[in-house]
């Protein structure tokens, strides 16, 4: 792509999510307050949480502000998630609809289209508010020094974190193509996993770890990120280099799952919804 085609494919975007902005600011008590009851709700796990952790000092060596840490990186890298990747997440309702038929006839590229037209800006602030206090509340008090280096990590982590958990919603949503409803895949997959990722891996017997380690890998989406900055006792149990592939974790996800996703693309046959 010449530098001409990529500030062309910008500006494509940004008139995107300049529409997506409009319809949700035409019902702005309305998506008020799903913006509050988003917060509420991952608030509540959190609070629960608290509630549980605070009979203990520690749990294996990891205290309450440590794993609030590594709770933050899920809240944070789902947030940036569903505003870069929403479309991804709601594919399976495109394709339910028909309104994947009508990307099918426009001359962009599909997975531009479907990235492009959605950007769920409650979701986006209803877990980026509840992962920024995490953040705030935590990562100036368990002895991390932000220096340059930390911060661009922290950053790089994040993308990456968001562009795993895409291809995780990538993966289920591929099933549109035969199955057209993939909702009970998508929560079986993405939900229980992030559910589980919540505490350290190493709390989890090894099948369990290897399981969010190698086959959805949510353990590069916040436990190993986190642990390049606190490098609790547990984190020899496994290998230093997976600190540093997150990034590399979601670039090859991503790229797998796109070509599964036009194996999908090219069997697949109208649901006969299409909107007019």
């Amino acid at each position: 792509m010449n530098r001409f085609n990529l500030i062309a494919t910008l500006i494509i975007f940004l008139k995107y999510s300049k529409i997506s902005l409009k319809t949700t600011l035409e019902y702005k008590f309305d998506r008020s307050l799903i913006v509050f009851a988003i917060f509420c709700r991952e608030m509540t796990s959190v609070i629960v949480m608290f509630l549980i952790l605070t009979r203990f000092l520690h749990i294996k060596g990891w205290e309450l502000n440590e794993l609030f840490f590594l709770y933050s990186f899920l809240f944070l890298s789902y947030s940036l998630f569903v505003f870069l990747f929403a479309g991804v997440r709601d594919f399976d309702g495109m394709v339910h609809s028909g309104e994947f038929d009508r990307f099918l006839t426009r001359p962009l590229g599909l997975l531009f289209q479907i990235i492009a037209s959605r950007v769920d800006y409650p979701a986006t602030l209803g877990h980026g508010i509840v992962g920024a206090l995490l953040f705030l509340n935590t990562a100036f008090s368990v002895g991390i020094d932000w220096n340059l280096t930390n911060i661009i990590y922290y950053i790089v982590a994040l993308l990456g974190g968001a562009i795993i958990q895409a291809s995780i919603f990538m993966l289920s949503s591929c099933f549109s193509f035969w199955t057209v409803k993939t909702e009970n895949i998508r929560n079986l997959i993405f939900f229980n996993s992030r559910r589980i990722a919540g505490y350290p891996i190493s709390f989890y017997p090894g099948f369990i770890q290897k399981l969010l380690i190698f086959v959805v890998p949510f353990a590069f989406v916040n436990y190993f990120p986190a642990q390049f900055y606190l490098r609790k006792d547990d984190l020899h149990s496994f290998w230093d280099g997976y600190l540093y592939l997150t990034p590399v974790v979601g670039i090859v996800m991503f790229i797998l799952v796109y070509m599964v996703w036009k194996q999908g693309v090219k069997n697949y046959s109208s649901t006969g919804n299409s909107l007019q």
